[in-house]
């Protein structure tokens, strides 16, 4: 058996290995679940009374704020403090006018004075359109939050 001369250069053709990693980047990309940008840790009040929107009938100018249980304020998922709310409401309004809805999402066990303090801090930027986020339940069935503290 003859041997190869050990100059001789290995070389590796890397064109296949790119082709599988592009299309794994693409089935990734495809099948990603976009995460949520809502606190999942919020409860909502039962609405039943109230109207019923799906998120096809709001405006794209909706600003929608979440309150949780232990008055966290965010935005999409992203704790704000005080002066950051007011300053994302004021360039809501600098790009909409006062007119657009604001929806205040807030747990059903947070305290009134951390939704007040939201409310107010959208009455100081001169939004005046508040609406609150409840789940609408089929008529007959139990309250969700019966017998809950």
């Amino acid at each position: 058996m003859a041997k190869k001369p050990k100059n001789e250069d290995v070389s590796l053709d890397m064109t296949p290995m790119i082709d599988v990693v592009f299309q794994l980047i693409i089935f990734f990309v495809v099948t990603l679940k976009m995460s949520d940008d809502k606190d999942t840790t919020i409860k909502l009040e039962d609405g039943k009374y109230g109207i019923t929107l799906t998120q096809d009938e709001l405006p794209p100018s909706q600003l929608t704020i979440d309150v949780a249980r232990n008055g966290r304020v965010s935005l999409s998922n992203m704790t704000l403090t005080d002066q950051m709310l007011a300053q994302k409401v004021k360039e809501r309004k600098a790009r909409y006018g006062a007119d657009f809805p604001c929806m205040i999402r807030a747990d059903y066990r947070t305290k009134h004075r951390d939704v007040a303090r939201v409310m107010n801090i959208c009455a100081a930027c001169g939004v005046w359109k508040l609406s609150f986020v409840a789940v609408q339940e089929a008529k007959g069935s139990m309250s969700r939050h019966a017998g809950k503290k």
